[in-house]
């Protein structure tokens, strides 16, 4: 498979979750792929607009190996969905996060076919990923039985040099604040909604500080943050707002938990202020001394010609599901910058590595059975 024109391909879809028309055109493609092969391949689709393509070489729901990814990307402009290549980067929408890396699996998926490779090994790419992944949750509901002792995940980090051992609990709150409207004139008629949330807020960020580049820079960057997404309240200026909303996203490190948070949003919120909690997960925590992530690191380095360094990422990842059945889980992608910006890119080099990598790793396992 020409890795570089599949991921070419791939980028012009315009597969922004939510786009239906778009994510079951690049469905399509993906299944088109293997036309000519014996995979097995379903398109589980009970989530609308959200679908999962499952492409494997076996019936069974215990896997040797599963590569995790996503096909669908945040919005961007419609020049991004053209995919240009300059100076050994491809730039677009995706190139990065993470259809460069979709087209590695689907290489993976393609070698282990032709080479017959004796490995129960399976391809999950999700379409919504970006926006909570709730067709990987309803598949993985169809499928309680799924799992893989193995699974590599290319979506997570950036930089080829950085093999990922951690990621943090995305928990997603709702802050509801609700007040009593009077005119603007006369604050002292009502009760300002506004008022009440922006007060919570700033007691929240006593315990979850603000951070920004041009601000406060944590010494160490493995802790819990809160980024405040969306902030929504009043209509018009002459009128004492009463009522509120704000979203929350807050990252848990494995050392803090859901109950705690709570306990801190109790403390925190004034009367008046109510929270809900939308979705939360699990971190994803693997041991540096994992005989499995040892091996790939190994070849990985062998490969570079360089050390990998374990990094700690803040970011979520869909394959906390497969952790918490048990699988090994190694994060390991290629570099590039600019994911979600206008800028974004990949370097076309750390592409074909990944690839390579995880060739001779999948080798590498059949060899051992």
């Amino acid at each position: 498979m020409d890795i570089i024109q599949t991921a070419q391909d791939l980028i012009r879809f315009r597969s922004e979750t939510g786009n239906s028309i778009e994510i079951n055109k690049v469905m399509n493609y993906i299944k088109d792929l293997f036309s000519s092969t014996d995979a097995k391949i379903d398109i589980f689709d009970q989530v609308f607009g959200a679908p999962v393509i499952f492409i494997r070489n076996t019936d069974s729901q215990d896997f040797d190996v599963l590569v995790l990814g996503h096909i669908d990307v945040v919005a961007a402009k419609e020049e991004m969905f053209i995919p240009t290549i300059s100076s050994g980067k491809m730039y677009g929408r995706g190139s990065l996060d993470m259809k460069s890396f979709a087209a590695v699996a689907l290489n993976s998926m393609q070698h282990v076919l032709e080479q017959k490779l004796p490995l129960k090994f399976g391809v999950i790419l999700s379409s919504d990923e970006e926006k909570g992944s709730k067709g990987t949750e309803a598949f993985l509901h169809h499928n309680p039985d799924l799992r893989a002792k193995i699974v590599l995940d290319n979506d997570v980090g950036g930089d080829i040099s950085k093999l990922i051992v951690k990621c943090k609990n995305p928990v997603f709150v709702k802050l509801i604040a609700k007040g009593d409207a009077a005119h603007g004139s006369r604050p002292w008629d009502g009760v300002d909604a506004n008022e009440l949330m922006m007060q919570s807020i700033a007691n929240l960020r006593k315990i979850y500080p603000y951070y920004s580049k041009e601000g406060m820079i944590p010494e160490q960057k493995w802790i819990d943050t809160m980024h405040v997404a969306k902030i929504n309240g009043g209509e018009v200026a002459n009128v004492i707002c009463d009522y509120c909303e704000a979203l929350c996203d807050i990252r848990l490190t494995e050392n803090s938990t859901l109950e705690q948070l709570e306990k801190n949003l109790n403390n925190a919120l004034l009367s008046g202020v109510e929270y809900k909690i939308v979705s939360s997960s699990t971190p994803v925590v693997m041991s540096e001394d994992n005989e499995y992530i040892l091996a790939y690191k190994a070849f990985a380095e062998d490969i570079l010609g360089q050390k990998l360094e374990f990094e700690y990422e803040g970011g979520a990842t869909d394959s906390r599901a497969f952790a918490v059945r048990g699988s090994t889980v190694i994060m390991h992608s290629g570099s590039g910058d600019g994911m979600h910006a206008d800028g974004e890119y990949v370097e076309l080099d750390s592409v074909l590595k990944i690839a390579d990598i995880q060739i001779k790793f999948l080798e590498k396992l059949a060899l051992a059975k």
